[in-house]
């Protein structure tokens, strides 16, 4: 008879040695010394580490947001099953990111799931008035094949008020989800326009005279742009230098051109 192998959650010493040799042993072999099943080995590995550079980015992640002071809060106001998907939006969006996220931008992916757990929530509350109305249905049309002498009347009124009320609290199940949906909608533009502006930012100052050249030459509105401001710098200097060249009445007496050049000389003499 073989050994039976041991169960329940991993000790901290099984996770250390299977973080510690996740890349040097594969879960078959870590079974063994653990006298542990392969396949819990290996969801472990999958939830808390990753197999491929893309899993092991979003479980380290996933790992990180745990370490962040408000997961405690997130802990208390969400359930384990809610918090499973928070994590699961969070790493992805993370990801997404490139994990070039700015604190502020943080907060609005945190709002922003914050927005879709609780458009879930809804939905399985309007999934379970469904459900509850239908029983309720079918109790009242039973009761109502009975012949009249047999019905329960006060059971029917009862059972159709409380189908109304279930229906009436659908309805603002349903207006609550469209209020959120809009929010979140909102709030995934502000995201994706803070980010886009500050990307921008970053892109613009790593522009090269070879790629600025390119932009000029396949960007009819940038060309534009950049004609007007530089016509606009020319006339301001022109008109700079038309006044510069006026002559001036000093304190000392004298009189005198601040910005003396042959084109202004030729001008005076001219004069």
């Amino acid at each position: 008879m073989g050994n039976i192998m041991k169960k329940g959650r991993f000790s901290n010493e099984e996770m250390d040695f299977i973080e510690a040799n996740a890349e040097v042993l594969s879960p078959d072999q870590m079974a063994v010394e653990l006298d542990r099943d392969p396949v819990s080995i290996r969801e472990w590995i999958k939830k808390k580490i990753g197999f491929s550079p893309k899993q092991k980015k979003e479980a380290a992640v996933a790992n990180e947001l745990k370490s962040k002071p408000y997961f405690k809060e997130l802990s208390n106001q969400f359930t384990s099953e809610e918090l499973d998907m928070f994590q699961f939006h969070f790493k992805k969006m993370w990801s997404q990111f490139k994990d070039d996220v700015f604190h502020t931008e943080e907060m609005q992916i945190i709002d922003t799931i914050k927005l879709e757990v609780l458009m879930n929530r809804i939905l399985r509350a309007q999934h379970e008035n469904q459900e509850q109305i239908q029983a309720l249905g079918r109790v009242l049309q039973n009761e109502k094949q009975l012949p009249r002498d047999e019905r329960d009347t006060e059971l029917i009124i009862n059972l159709e008020r409380q189908i109304a009320v279930t229906r009436a609290s659908q309805e603002t199940l349903s207006k609550d989800y469209k209020d959120l949906q809009a929010r979140k909608a909102t709030m995934l533009k502000d995201l994706k326009g803070t980010r886009e502006q500050r990307v921008k930012a970053i892109e613009d100052s790593k522009l090269t005279f070879a790629s600025l050249v390119k932009k000029i030459a396949t960007d009819h509105q940038f060309r534009s742009k950049i004609g007007i401001d530089m016509e606009k710098m020319r006339l301001a200097m022109e008109n700079e230098k038309e006044r510069l060249s006026d002559y001036v009445d000093y304190e000392d007496g004298q009189v005198d051109q601040p910005f003396l050049t042959p084109d202004t000389l030729n001008n005076t003499n001219q004069q």
